[in-house]
């Protein structure tokens, strides 16, 4: 049997499209990338909330084989990302292979076919040698399940589908959620809203946003000198790397670092917030890097604001034109504003029903065992498939860090497959114990097992308490792991497994 395709790859982010690129590379051209929404760029089409912009430089954010000189800041707005995912999807020829608007309902190995059998909603099936799913870390929306929200008459919305046509001015507001989105969010509802209550749960580590715009003279000596630009790269990848891997993933033995960080937050927040008792309410009580710490020069300031209430007082029901909280207070709304994050753990890892050899299911297997997968992008059993969005793959503080690792890993890995004239790959389940040995081992000293983070409410841990979606590696070391993992970590050729 002949599959239909070289491979599907599920996901047009910027995931997706470094997956295609990297296949074009290979000479596996003949590929499709499906995509639930209505146009390519992930994160960055689906999301464009007021104060959107990138939390890290752009000149990290960014591939590196394909430098985008003309950002208009150090952080570019949401809009810029969005170009620049349209321009490589139009340099890379990737678009003709796009289809949007297609949700896949799953995915299960043919072991007989030697094949990928694809679901498609509304009864289409595709089939493919290779399943590549670029689904992203933050693409399944949560909304707690309050009670009442349903008897809410105002107007709901949430972050991830923003309503440009809807006017705030003169509204009486209130965002629940302060994670990275609120952060951004909250200074821009505060500007047009008449009233603005803020919902914390877990306050959030915010540190000084150096951002500038970039002058044209300097756009343009990136554009004629890309070697300026990499030095530039280079600068910033150095201090976000110093940040994570001294502060968080060597907790145990660069106390100070992580202290430092916590100190220059906690600064910050003097500096901003006038009222002791907000500041002390905007105070996390857990280590600096336990959750996404984030950078903003407004968000705080914020809170002076007369007209901007912080509520710290858990919710308790919703009513018709207000949200009450457990100690009964009740504010009065007419826009309700959901900053409430993504479901990783329960229906992220995976997005999509997958099913591989042996009937075995990838999301009950990690549910029900550990999350894991091989130098995070490989599962035994589940034949020719790599998960691009994986447990212990998230390297770096640049999701793009992750993204050209796991390319390297395609490159390395169908190399050396097409030169056993074999087409077929499945990592051994050694491997796989070996590789979840080492990186829980080197966890054991971050910050996430040795800080303390009881109190974070962290996305980065799982149902079974085990900080599962970063790599404990530097930049550096993960691209090193990526052109140099055994070969014999993976058998090739049809039922070689």
């Amino acid at each position: 049997m002949t599959p239909r395709y070289d491979a599907v790859v599920v996901g047009a982010g910027f995931g997706g499209m470094g997956a295609g690129i990297q296949l074009d590379r290979l000479g596996l051209r003949d590929f499709v990338i499906v995509e639930r929404e209505d146009d390519l760029g992930g994160t960055w089409h689906v999301n464009r909330y007021p104060g959107l912009a990138v939390d890290i430089a752009s000149v990290t954010y960014s591939y590196s084989f394909e430098p985008n000189p003309h950002w208009s800041r150090l952080f570019a707005p949401g809009a810029e990302l969005k170009r620049y995912a349209e321009h490589v999807a139009d340099k890379y020829d990737l678009r003709r292979r796009m289809r949007f608007g297609t949700v896949v309902d799953g995915a299960r190995w043919d072991d007989e076919g030697q094949q990928w059998v694809v679901s498609i909603q509304g009864g289409e099936t595709l089939t493919a040698r290779y399943l590549l799913t670029a689904t992203g870390f933050l693409s399944q929306p949560y909304t707690p399940p309050f009670p009442g929200i349903e008897n809410f008459a105002g107007k709901i919305i949430h972050t991830t589908a923003w309503d440009d046509d809807y006017d705030l001015r003169g509204r009486r507001a209130a965002i629940i959620g302060t994670g990275a989105t609120a952060v951004q969010l909250v200074p821009e509802v505060a500007a047009r809203a008449a009233e603005l209550t803020v919902f914390q749960r877990t306050p959030i580590w915010v540190v000084p946003k150096v951002d500038t715009p970039i002058p044209r003279p300097v756009q343009e000596l990136f554009a004629r000198v890309p070697l300026a630009q990499k030095a530039a790269r280079l600068v910033n990848t150095s201090a976000l790397e110093l940040l994570m891997v001294a502060g968080v993933l060597h907790y145990r033995e660069i106390k100070v670092g992580n202290k430092g960080a916590a100190l220059l937050a906690k600064a910050h927040l003097r500096a901003q917030v006038r009222d002791p008792e907000t500041r002390r309410k905007l105070t996390p009580d857990y280590d600096f890097g336990c959750k996404r710490p984030t950078f903003s020069n407004t968000y705080f300031k914020t809170f002076n604001e007369p007209h901007v209430r912080l509520e710290t007082n858990s919710i308790d029901h919703l009513e018709a034109d207000a949200i009450v909280t457990a100690d009964g207070h009740r504010t009065e709304i007419d826009t309700l504003i959901l900053a409430t994050g993504f479901n990783l753990w329960d229906v992220n890892f995976p997005a999509l029903e997958i099913i591989g050899r042996e009937g075995r299911d990838l999301g009950k297997w990690w549910r029900d065992n550990r999350f894991q997968a091989y130098e995070g992008i490989t599962v035994p059993k589940f034949p020719n498939f790599l998960s691009l969005n994986s447990p212990y793959s998230y390297s770096g503080l640049s999701y793009f860090t992750t993204i050209e690792a796991q390319m390297k890993h395609m490159n390395r890995l169908f190399g050396e497959m097409f030169r056993r004239g074999e087409h077929v790959f499945e990592v051994t389940e050694q491997a796989n114990a070996r590789f979840l040995d080492t990186v829980t081992d080197k966890l054991a000293s971050s910050v996430f097992y040795d800080g303390d983070c009881a109190t974070a409410r962290s996305y980065y841990f799982n149902q079974h308490g085990e900080a599962a979606l970063l790599r404990p590696n530097s930049t550096l070391t993960t691209h090193r792991e990526a052109v140099t993992f055994p070969l014999d970590d993976y058998v090739y050729g049809a039922h070689a497994a």
